[in-house]
């Protein structure tokens, strides 16, 4: 379930990012705004301390990668999961994004339906800022 507190965040970082009237607190500009957000969807999705770490198949069932991480993409703030694809217990592994909204959920599998492992290792690889 979703706290308060993180509700309340999600609505700063909201009015933030979509140009909220702002206010001044201690001298500096702040940006708040009320969004108001439908709980019981929220609640039905998933954490992303669950996807992390999460095994991804593709449509025959063949596992292609594991979910590394989750990033917020400017400028639209769109969701990508970091997939780690090939590599043995860490070693030479290959990171590629893909857009979040291309994964599905079949029971309990993140799925990339069309991919293959060969498909995923041709995409350019992600390397994390320094």
């Amino acid at each position: 379930m979703i706290k308060k507190n993180a509700t309340l965040s999600l609505a700063v970082l909201l009015g933030a990012a979509f140009g909220a009237p702002q206010a001044h607190a201690q001298g500096a500009p702040q940006s708040v705004t009320e969004v108001r957000v439908d709980v019981a969807k929220v609640e039905a999705g998933y954490r992303a301390s669950k996807i992390i770490g999460a095994t991804v198949y593709n449509g025959k069932k063949e596992k292609i990668g594991t979910v590394d991480d989750l990033i917020l993409g400017p400028p639209d703030w769109a969701p990508y999961a970091v997939l780690s694809v090939g590599g043995l217990l860490g070693v030479g592994n290959h990171l590629v994004t893909v857009p979040l909204s291309k994964m599905q959920v079949a029971g309990d599998q993140f799925q990339l339906p069309d991919a293959t492992k060969d498909t995923l290792k041709a995409l350019p690889e992600f390397k994390y800022a320094k």
